[in-house]
This record gives C-alpha cells, sequence and structure tokens, in this order.
C-alpha cells in the first residue's frame, strides 16, 4: 500500500466509528479540498509578487487571452469572471486608477465602451502568469507528466458534470 496520509487516518478513523457508511467520496474529494488550500496560498503568493490581487488577475488575464490589442467589452469581462455588473463597474475603475487599464471608446458602436490593458498590466500580469505555472509546476513535481496528463483528464471528466 502506498505512504498513508491525512485524509487515510480521517477516513480510518470514520470507518471504525461509522462502518455502515462507505467513505470513498472522502478519499478523493477530501484530498481536493487539502490540494486546493495549497493551490489558493500558491496563486496568491504568485499573485502578491506581481503586485496583484487575484481579481486583477482575472481581468487582466481575460484581456490577455484575448490577443493584442489586449481589449474586450465590460458585457465580455463579465462573462469570463462570472462577476455582477457592478462588481466588474468597480474592478474596472480600480484598475484604471492603478494604471493598468484603459477605457476606449468602441469604434464599432461609438456608445460603448472597450477596456484595453496598458503595458503596465501586460506587464503585470505576464510575470504573474509566469510565477502561477512556476508555483503550480512545483506543486506537481511528485507525479510525472504521464500522471500528471491522467490526472488532468479525470478532474476534467468530474469537472464536465458541473460547468
Amino acid at each position: 500500500m502506498a505512504e498513508a496520509d491525512e485524509v487515510d487516518r480521517i477516513v480510518e478513523d470514520w470507518e471504525r466509528e461509522r462502518p455502515d457508511l462507505d467513505f470513498a467520496p472522502l478519499q478523493v474529494l477530501s484530498r481536493v479540498a487539502r490540494l486546493a488550500k495549497h493551490l489558493d496560498r500558491a496563486r496568491k503568493q504568485a499573485f502578491e509578487r506581481s503586485e496583484l490581487d487575484s481579481w486583477e488577475f482575472d481581468v487582466l488575464s481575460a484581456l490577455r487571452r484575448a490577443g493584442a490589442p489586449y481589449r474586450l467589452s465590460p458585457k465580455a469581462l463579465l462573462q469570463q469572471t462570472l462577476v455582477s455588473s457592478g462588481t466588474m463597474t468597480n474592478r474596472i475603475d480600480r484598475l484604471v486608477e492603478r494604471g493598468l487599464v484603459t477605457r476606449q471608446t468602441d469604434p464599432k458602436d461609438g456608445r460603448g465602451i472597450l477596456v484595453e490593458m496598458s503595458a503596465a498590466g501586460l506587464t503585470r500580469v505576464d510575470a504573474a502568469i509566469t510565477r502561477l505555472v512556476d508555483a503550480e509546476s512545483e506543486l506537481l513535481q511528485s507525479l510525472p507528466p504521464a500522471e500528471q496528463r491522467r490526472l488532468s483528464a479525470l478532474l476534467r471528466k468530474l469537472s464536465l458534470g458541473f460547468d
């Protein structure tokens, strides 16, 4: 048997106390929850080192993934970041204040606006994604690439039911 972890110890105790229950879901999802805490910590550190909050990274990364000129409508940003309209307006205002984005008039619709990432925003988001990939690679270093791909496929299969 593989080396025991804290989840194994917790499940073993529960199995002793409640042998009538199947604790197989805890074997998987308790580990996912514990790993999520490590991932949250790694992400927070990667973003802080790039002087970004996680919400700032979310908006800037949506703009970065859009490709040059790194510009999207507020509606497109809403769809990608899953926040309310009021929250997005506030976030855009704060990013404008920090010089990380600008508001542009939409050339296709003079009444609309587009949010465009500034050079400073591009520098920050590129640094943050580099740090994030490095941190996440470190979290996965105990798994060979083939096992990482297999785990990714299994997690994708599980998450499709929620997306």
